[in-house]
């Protein structure tokens, strides 16, 4: 797959295009030496890359992945934090979360593409996509508190909402990894493939749903995430006030369109 560009954010993460997938960006973990343990730098990068992507309306889908061969992320970098005093764990925390929420908050669908280990933050990342694709290395897990913490990456509450509250429960506090079938299984990932396919994988899935409309697609992603957890009522309600934000969008008469005309559609974006 050809990169077509790539933006850079800071060191340690990168956006790029290919070419045939110009709305899909691949947002790129790519701290190698530390198997993409988060530092500060890190999450201020991810932060970063994750407001750009928000920014841009060409962005139809974003697909998370990484450039190490064995990991995509193994969470927090527990060696920068061993270096800090109380006072500056505490400066640094809106700086790690705003990482989590930049991804957890992107408008458009979102794909991690996950091999090797995604422990700690690294799964907490993966969590906050929509769909995770995983490959037959892949072993997942929140041990924080084997060393003395909680998920504070929004494990906490992503993690029940994929597995139910119990399963949630056990696999936090217990720490234990899992490995890609069992992942799957649980539901902890949404599909394995062969070793090494994880991002080829995600991309093109990223681009079937990249073919689709801008404008539908950030709208059902919003409908989906405000409404989960409502009674039916509240979430019928959220449901079609993004229905009413489309019903009159380009997008939608140019779908019409298409779909009677027996062509594809070009969408405006709008």
């Amino acid at each position: 797959m050809t990169v077509t560009s790539e933006q850079r954010f800071g060191e340690f993460v990168a956006v790029r295009r290919h070419a045939g997938q110009e709305h899909v960006a691949e947002l790129v973990l790519d701290r190698p030496k530390a198997m993409n343990a988060v530092s500060t730098d890190m999450a201020r990068s991810i932060a970063a890359a994750c407001e750009a992507l928000g920014a841009d309306p060409g962005v139809r889908v974003t697909v998370l992945t990484s450039s190490h061969e064995r990991a995509f992320c193994v969470g927090a970098d527990l060696k920068e934090r061993n270096s800090f005093t109380d006072a500056e764990l505490v400066r640094q925390r809106p700086t790690a979360r705003a990482a989590y929420t930049g991804v957890l908050e992107l408008p458009m669908p979102t794909i991690a593409a996950v091999h090797g280990f995604a422990l700690g933050g690294g799964f907490e990342l993966a969590l906050a996509c929509d769909v995770i694709v995983a490959d037959a290395t892949a072993v997942v897990g929140l041990p924080e508190v084997s060393v003395g913490v909680i998920p504070g990456g929004g494990g906490t509450q992503l993690l029940p909402r994929r597995v139910g509250a119990a399963r949630a429960a056990e696999l936090v506090f217990t720490a234990r990894r899992v490995e890609a079938a069992e992942a799957r299984e649980l539901g902890l990932v949404d599909e394995v493939v062969e070793a090494g396919r994880d991002r080829e994988e995600a991309l093109a899935l990223g681009a079937r749903m990249a073919a689709n409309s801008p404008v539908g697609l950030r709208a059902a992603k919003k409908a989906l995430r405000l409404g989960h957890g409502l009674d039916l009522r509240a979430g019928l309600e959220v449901e079609d006030a993004a229905w009413r934000s489309v019903a009159f969008s380009g997008d939608r008469a140019e779908g019409v369109a298409a779909f009677n005309e027996k062509r594809s559609p070009q969408w405006p974006g709008e």
